[in-house]
This record gives structure tokens, C-alpha cells and sequence, in this order.
């Protein structure tokens, strides 16, 4: 018999967790997240399902019934650095329940229905966030992404290959031909469900986000012999960008966050010789989005004269806003057994989002988080809601695969 809902989560919860109360530590394509690769599959395997492995390593299980493109449910396995449990597990735990849950119903689905799970959707290793449905969707070019590296230097082509994907020249496959509709379900990274006292929610879209890489240039010297006034410290640069970077968002209303630096030579007695910042920024519009990061670029382009070091800015990645199929949505919102599901926007990205900007109409259901906290060891999400969840989902893929 294969698993229901909690005795999944139970199997995969110490996978890839730092300490008994710390985070998760799962990589694409290392140890950890591999390990959940192959639970995966044992449970797909469980469920008669056909397991379908792209050349990236994104796998979607088909439940071979019906015919045409099929409704495609699903998430991703992987995590940020000492990451949540539920940010994507929990769509794919769910949507491997869901399928039990229609089979429990006597549902027999006119169209197949698939669980996908695509790799490196944080960007956590290889810094382009929701890499594995962009590569199967073509909406990034293999010689581009296989040059990414780690921050060991590791290529994203090596890394692939040390698991057995060594094709040499992978294409995208995944489009409309394929999949008439995709659904993923994804805890709430955020309150409003709590707000609003509802344990299941709709996405409307996904506000534009992006990563910029901020090199800061400056003179490295004694930390002790060297005058304030002589130094050319690109620390100081940095910390005011960060400062400006919070101010500017506040002011308009947007999100800009400093979550990683790198130093050279990072040693405590010196004063550095460069500075390497990584800011995340999102916005409700792609002018505000623009607008937001040329003030912030602006500022610390003035701050760096002032200093005596010099500043470039990189935009590693760029999401343009995702609006979501809107009759999909109020289709998934609508007409349903518990009443009408709240419609709500979303600042996080996600693979639904590079799915419907490629043409496949998507959609996606949130489960209520208590707390809101996410990409932290904090991020939870009740078990009645969970299973509510995944009973929405059943629901849902019901309607779309008749």
C-alpha cells in the first residue's frame, strides 16, 4: 500500500536537517536532496505511476489514464541554506496524496495526470532561482546554464553528471504539447491566509523580483597603522548601500534585501580589499522593480566616490511580474465544496510562475503558514491544513483532468 499524507512526512522529515530543532540543508544534486530524489520515486513506483526524468533531472510521475496533454501537479525537493521543511516538499507530498485521494473517490481522470518535482528551484547552489523549469522549458539555453558554478567552483554540468545526467547536447521538452495545465500547491510564505482565517488560497500572480550582484572595490591595508582618513574601505560602501537599500524600499512600499556577502581576504586585522554583496529585490511592477534598484544603485554609486572605491552592479537574474491564467484561477476559486477559496498575490517565485510566463497555463493553491516565517527552520504549517490542502488539490485536479 503506498503512503498516505503523514507517514510521507514523517519519512522524509530528518532528511537533510542540520540539528533536531535546525534547518535543511538540501542541495541540488548532493546527498541529501538525492536521497529525497529516490524516495520520490519509491513512491511514485508504489503508485503504478510512470516516471518521467528529463535531461536536467526534473521527473514528473504520470498516472497513464485518458489521453492528451495531461494536468501536471507538483513542486521541488530542494531548500535554501538551513532552510523550512515545508517550501516545496509540501507540494509534492501533497500531490503524491492527492492522487490516492481521487483513487479513493473512484475518480478516473480523462486526461493523464503527472506529480512533477523540478531541481535547484530555490538557486540556492548555482544562483538561478527555478533552474530546473526554466532548462526543461527552454526559458534559459543549456550553454548558458551550464557554465553556472558553485560556490566551490563546482559547474552545474559537473554536478549533473557525478548523478548520471551526461547528455550532451539536453533540449527542453516541456510545453503545451505536453501539459494542458499546471497546479502547484505551496505553503503561504506569508499571513495573509492567517489574516484572513482561511486554511487554503489562490494565487493571482507573482510580483517581479531579482538578484543583483554588488562588487565594491577598495584598498586592502593595516586595520591598525592605517589613518581613517587614508583608508579606502569598501566595507563602508557596502554598509551604506545595505542602509540605502532598506530606506528605499520602505519608502516604496517594496521589498530589497542584503542576504549575502562575501570579503576579500576576510581577515579581521585588514581593511578589506573588496566587497561582494548579493541583493534580492521585489516589487508589486516591473517599473517599480527598475525604479527601485537604479535609487539604490544611484546612492551607492555616490557613496563609492565618496569612499575612494569603485562599484559595479550585476543583474544575475530577473523575473518580470507573472500574472496568472485568470480564468484558471477563478475556476480553481470557484464552485467547490467548502465555498469560495480568497485570491491572493504572491512576492515569492516559484516554478508555476515560469510555466505560465512559457505559455502553460498555471496555477497555484497556498496552505495557510501560522507563523508566516519562511525559509527559516520556523516555517510550518499546521497538519489539518495540510490535509486540507490536499483535498482542495484532489478537488481541483479533479475538475481539470475531467
Amino acid at each position: 500500500m503506498p503512503d498516505h499524507f503523514e507517514d510521507m512526512w514523517r519519512a522524509i522529515a530528518p532528511v537533510g536537517r542540520g540539528s533536531a530543532d535546525g534547518g535543511y540543508f538540501r542541495q541540488p544534486f548532493a546527498s541529501a536532496e538525492r536521497e529525497l530524489d529516490a524516495w520520490f520515486v519509491e513512491q511514485a513506483a508504489a503508485r503504478g505511476l510512470r516516471v518521467e526524468t528529463d535531461p536536467f533531472g526534473n521527473r514528473v510521475a504520470w498516472w497513464d489514464v485518458g489521453s492528451g496533454p495531461g494536468v501536471v501537479t507538483g513542486s521541488h525537493l530542494d531548500s535554501v541554506l538551513d532552510g523550512g521543511a515545508y517550501d516545496g516538499p509540501l507540494g509534492v507530498v501533497s500531490a503524491l496524496a492527492a492522487v490516492e485521494v481521487m483513487r479513493e473517490r473512484g475518480f478516473r481522470p480523462a486526461r493523464p495526470i503527472g506529480v512533477s518535482v523540478f531541481v535547484e528551484e530555490e538557486g540556492s547552489r548555482f544562483g538561478l532561482a527555478c533552474l530546473g523549469s526554466r532548462l526543461a522549458t527552454g526559458a534559459i539555453e543549456w550553454p548558458l546554464a551550464r557554465a553556472l558554478t558553485d560556490r566551490d567552483g563546482v559547474r552545474l554540468e559537473e554536478a549533473m553528471a557525478a548523478v548520471g545526467l551526461e547528455e550532451e547536447n539536453p533540449q527542453p521538452w516541456l510545453g503545451s504539447e505536453q501539459v494542458s495545465c499546471f497546479v502547484e500547491l505551496h505553503v503561504e510564505q506569508g499571513r495573509d491566509l492567517v489574516d484572513r482565517g482561511e486554511a487554503v488560497g489562490v494565487a493571482s500572480r507573482i510580483w517581479p523580483h531579482g538578484r543583483y550582484r554588488f562588487d565594491i572595490a577598495g584598498e586592502p591595508n593595516h586595520a591598525g597603522t592605517t589613518r581613517m582618513e587614508d583608508r579606502r574601505d569598501p566595507m563602508l560602501t557596502y554598509a551604506m548601500t545595505a542602509l540605502a537599500a532598506n530606506k528605499q524600499a520602505r519608502i516604496a512600499g517594496q521589498r530589497a534585501t542584503f542576504g549575502r556577502l562575501e570579503t576579500t581576504p576576510n581577515s579581521t586585522n585588514s581593511v578589506p580589499a573588496g566587497v561582494t554583496a548579493w541583493m534580492d529585490a521585489r516589487c508589486e511592477s516591473d517599473e517599480a522593480l527598475a525604479a527601485l534598484v537604479d535609487a539604490i544603485t544611484r546612492q551607492a554609486t555616490d557613496r563609492a566616490a565618496r569612499d575612494g572605491t569603485t562599484l559595479a552592479v550585476t543583474a544575475e537574474s530577473v523575473s518580470g511580474a507573472v500574472d496568472f491564467d485568470p480564468d484558471l484561477a477563478r475556476r480553481i476559486a470557484r464552485d467547490h465544496e467548502t465555498g469560495d477559496w480568497p485570491v491572493l498575490p504572491t512576492q515569492a517565485g516559484h516554478d508555476a510562475g515560469i510555466l505560465s510566463a512559457r505559455g502553460i497555463p498555471s496555477a497555484m493553491l497556498f496552505v495557510r503558514n501560522p507563523t508566516g516565517v519562511s525559509h527559516s527552520p520556523a516555517e510550518r504549517a499546521e497538519l489539518p491544513d495540510c490535509l486540507a490542502g490536499v483535498d482542495a488539490l484532489a478537488e481541483t485536479l479533479e475538475r481539470l483532468a475531467s
